[in-house]
C-alpha cells in the first residue's frame, strides 16, 4: 500500500493543466529594480563626490587667500634693487608731494627741476639721473609755459623734457595715459603733475583721510611698477602750524600714502628768500634756505641746515 501512495501522488505537469506564473511581469519587476539600484548607485557617488569637492575648494581659496610670508632668512638672502637717486641727496624713486602756498614759486622750482633731469645738469651741485621728464602743467597754457621757460633758460632747450596742459583725471584714465608716456620714452625719470587737485575724482566727492591715501597710493603704485619719481604739486591750508608738514592742505593720508614731501615757504610773498622743508623715507630730514633769482627766475641754494644722511658702515 505504502507504494501505491507514492504511486498515486500527482507529478507537476509543465503542460497546460498547470498555470505557470508571468514571465514578463517579472523581468519588468527586476529590470525597475535594477534601474533604481543603479540611480541610487549614482547619486551615492555624486554625493560622495560632492561632498569630497567642497573641503577641496575650500582648500584651493584658502591658497588664494593666503598671507605671502618671507622668512627672515630668505629676507637676508635675496638682493633687493637700490632706490635710485634722481637728484642725489634730494629726490628718489616713489611717490613725492611738492607743497606750497599759491604763487609761491613752485611752477619756476618744477619747470627748474625738470630742465635739469632731462639735461642730466647738476642741480645745485647734487649729481642728476639724466632722462625724460613730463611735466603736466594743468594750470597754465602753452603761450605760458614758453614765456617762462624762455626767461629761466632762454633758447637752450632739450628734446626730451615733455609738456601737457590737459589730462585725464585718475577715475577717468589718467594712469592709462603715463603708462602709454612711459611706454613710449623708456628713459622716463620724472613726472610732474601741477597740481594733485585737477586730477582728483571729480569736484563734489568728499575728501576725506580714506579718499587722500587712495589717491596717493594709486600714484605711488604707478611710480613704484615704472621705477620713477611721480612728484605731484599740492597747496597749503591757511592755518598755521609749527609743523610744517601739518599744513599740507587735506588729512594726514596724503603723507601718510607718500614716499616724501616738500613744503615751500615765504614769511612774506614780496621778497625772494623761502625755506624748503624735506621729509622722506629714503632721506634725512632737511631744512634749505632758498634764494629766487629774479633776473635768471630760478632759485638757487643759499644753505642748508640738515647735514645729508650718510650709510653707516655695518661693523
Amino acid at each position: 500500500m505504502g507504494v501505491t501512495k507514492k504511486a498515486a501522488v500527482p507529478v507537476p505537469s509543465v503542460g497546460a493543466d498547470v498555470e505557470q506564473p508571468p514571465v514578463k511581469n517579472n523581468k519588468e519587476i527586476i529590470a525597475n529594480n535594477t534601474t533604481q539600484n543603479n540611480l541610487q548607485a549614482a547619486e551615492s557617488l555624486n554625493s560622495e563626490a560632492f561632498s569630497e569637492s567642497i573641503p577641496a575648494q575650500k582648500s584651493s581659496d584658502a591658497i588664494q587667500n593666503a598671507l605671502e610670508v618671507i622668512s627672515m632668512d630668505e629676507l637676508y638672502d635675496t638682493i633687493y634693487p637700490p632706490k635710485i637717486p634722481i637728484v642725489d641727496g634730494l629726490l628718489y624713486n616713489g611717490m613725492y608731494l611738492f607743497v606750497g602756498a599759491p604763487k609761491v614759486g613752485k611752477s619756476f622750482f618744477m619747470a627748474q627741476l625738470g630742465y635739469h633731469i632731462s639735461k642730466g645738469a647738476p642741480f645745485w651741485g647734487n649729481p642728476v639721473e639724466k632722462g625724460s621728464v613730463l611735466y603736466l602743467a594743468l594750470e597754465d597754457d602753452y603761450a605760458r609755459l614758453q614765456k617762462r621757460l624762455s626767461r629761466m633758460f632762454g633758447v637752450e632747450s632739450t628734446d626730451n623734457f615733455f609738456f601737457a596742459t590737459k589730462s585725464k583725471t585718475l577715475n577717468e584714465g589718467l594712469e592709462e595715459q603715463l603708462n602709454q608716456f612711459v611706454k613710449e620714452h623708456q628713459d622716463a625719470r620724472l613726472i610732474i603733475i601741477d597740481t594733485l587737485q585737477k586730477v582728483r575724482e571729480v569736484a563734489g566727492d568728499k575728501f576725506g583721510y580714506g579718499s587722500d591715501y587712495d589717491i596717493v597710493t594709486k600714484l605711488k603704485r604707478f611710480s613704484d611698477t615704472h621705477n620713477i619719481c611721480l612728484l605731484a604739486v599740492h597747496h597749503t591750508r591757511k592755518m598755521e602750524s609749527s609743523d610744517s608738514f601739518d599744513m599740507i592742505s587735506g588729512t594726514n593720508g596724503l603723507l601718510g600714502a607718500a614716499d616724501g614731501a616738500f613744503v615751500m615757504q615765504k614769511q612774506k610773498r614780496t621778497e625772494n628768500k623761502a625755506i624748503l622743508e624735506v621729509a622722506g623715507r629714503d632721506q634725512q630730514d632737511q631744512r634749505l634756505e632758498l634764494n629766487f633769482n629774479r633776473e635768471l627766475c630760478v632759485w638757487e641754494l643759499v644753505k642748508t641746515e640738515t647735514e645729508l644722511w650718510k650709510l653707516l658702515p655695518l661693523w
